[in-house]
């Protein structure tokens, strides 16, 4: 779908199928927003006491043959003043699942002036909200429905003549940042037969040709010379082998550290021989979202040419069960050259993490954030409405709660005291890989934080938010795509 910018002194004989128009409040101010050459041709097309702010409730009027757009759709956008990102990308949402209503390949979604967070931002978030919600994946199906269904090629997002060029930003900023979660979104929906580690990391060398990124593989051999014997033992249990992909965007020549982005490239987790239940395992190819999320905000970062040196990486294995398998009561070293006793093969995200975050060290970056699948003791403490951040720097949890709000992908602090690390104390090793169940979303960090040095680093568990019902406007059934846009985010906020 192309993501472009329209001036409103177009709109009068603007060719569109699909005009979206806010509404906020009443009657007076819907005609407030209707661009000149549009009102009069609305005028006995739509009942005035139908019209409601609530965000998402429609209006229709049909405005028939003749110059400039053919329907409007009166799209409820809430109170003025409480126009902002998150509303306006769901505003931007739901026009687009009204123009697949109608089956038009072109929708046109005015913003008229009651946002107040500045035009970059507001046509960046509307760009995010459109391109976000014109994602499908129907790669591995084929039916009539779908044969039959209109695709939507364009969405335009109008706004006034006099901030084109700060709106022309913000919707090359909000196309990127929507096609680099979507990316993601794919890359978490392909089933297990097809994203394996070996295909995540072929999509990795894909993207970083035509983003140019810089990009290195690591298989079986050389993650055994880079001592990750962690990582190699959860892969130990499968045929797949293991991978550790590296993407680097040079953004800075002066040579500056590097932000360092981790995600959890799990690609299919059975448990391992601590199984899961068989109820909702097929969901388990959620597992690999941190690391889709990472390489999806890689393509972002370059794309939009980020003034930063990043570098993402994504330890990838399968977690599953043969003759080899990791079994409770091993003993595994890392490249940390620290010893873990494993009690619960299905806490393994941790375990390829540990030997990803060792090796981001070697990089002496300027900080290290982490995202993760990690472990279901988020959901009981954030629900599905934000992830947890913790970390060993109160600057950079701060920064990435700033970008979740911004972003509209919600983090909130949790503690990493000190006592929760005695939970992982071992009688025979270093430390043990699960401290029990009270407190396991802080344990399962405390294990992290022994593998970051004394580096800046932040962990996003993003177990609850990773998939889901696909509740708002601008996501669907299935793969969210969270954190992609909040690490990009973040790290922009770092560029200044």
């Amino acid at each position: 779908m192309d993501v472009r910018l329209i001036s409103s002194a177009d709109v009068a004989d603007h060719d569109t199928p699909l005009l979206v128009l806010p509404v906020h409040a009443s009657e007076d101010e819907v005609s407030a927003v209707i661009p000149a050459g549009v009102s009069a041709r609305l005028t006995g097309t739509y009942a005035v006491d139908d019209l409601k702010s609530r965000v998402g409730h429609p209006v229709w009027a049909y405005l028939g043959e003749g110059p400039g757009p053919r329907r409007v759709l009166l799209l409820g956008a809430g109170p003025r003043e409480e126009f902002d990102a998150e509303t306006i990308r769901r505003f931007a949402g739901h026009a687009v699942r009204s123009a697949e209503a109608v089956g038009v390949p072109t929708v046109t979604a005015y913003l008229g002036t009651a946002w107040s967070i500045g035009a970059e931002r507001a046509a960046q978030a509307a760009a995010e909200g459109g391109t976000l919600a014109a994602w499908r994946f129907t790669e591995m199906k084929e039916v009539s429905a779908e044969k039959d269904r209109v695709e939507l090629s364009d969405f335009e997002v109008m706004m006034d003549a006099g901030v084109v060029g700060d709106a022309e930003r913000g919707v090359t900023s909000g196309g990127a940042i929507g096609r680099a979660a979507n990316f993601a979104r794919t890359l978490q929906s392909r089933p297990g037969n097809v994203a394996t580690p070996s295909h995540l990391a072929d999509e990795a060398v894909r993207m970083a040709g035509e983003r140019g990124l810089e990009v290195t593989v690591m298989g079986p051999e050389e993650l055994r010379r880079e001592r990750m014997h962690a990582l190699l033992s959860v892969a130990q249990g499968s045929d797949e082998e293991a991978r550790l992909i590296v993407l680097r965007h040079r953004g800075d020549p002066g040579g500056s550290a590097p932000l360092v982005l981790v995600g959890k490239g799990l690609t299919f987790d059975s448990g391992g021989i601590s199984i899961k239940p068989a109820k909702g395992m097929e969901d388990m190819i959620f597992d690999m979202s941190g690391g889709a999320a990472v390489i999806g905000a890689m393509q972002a970062i370059a794309e939009l040419g980020v003034p930063l040196n990043v570098v993402g990486i994504v330890p990838s294995s399968e977690n599953l069960i043969n003759g080899q398998a990791m079994k409770p009561g091993d003993i595994i070293s890392s490249r940390e050259g620290k010893t873990i006793e494993v009690v619960n093969t299905d806490a393994e995200g941790r375990l390829i993490l540990a030997d990803a975050l060792s090796y981001a060290q070697s990089l002496e970056p300027a900080a290290i954030v982490d995202c993760a699948t990690l472990t279901g003791a988020v959901v009981m403490a954030l629900g599905h409405h934000a992830a947890a951040v913790l970390g060993t720097d109160d600057d950079l949890v701060s920064e990435l709660q700033s970008a979740g709000e911004e972003s509209g992908e919600r983090c909130w602090p949790l503690p990493l005291w000190d006592e929760y690390r005695r939970q992982l104390d071992s009688d025979v090793a270093d430390l043990v890989n699960v401290g029990g169940r009270a407190a396991g979303t802080i344990t399962a960090a405390c294990f992290l934080r022994e593998f970051v040095g004394d580096y800046s680093w932040a962990h996003l568990d993003v177990a609850g938010m990773a998939y889901g019902e696909g509740k708002l406007s601008y996501q669907r059934k299935g793969a969210a795509g969270f954190p992609t846009r909040l690490l990009v985010e973040w790290v922009r906020s770092r560029a200044g």
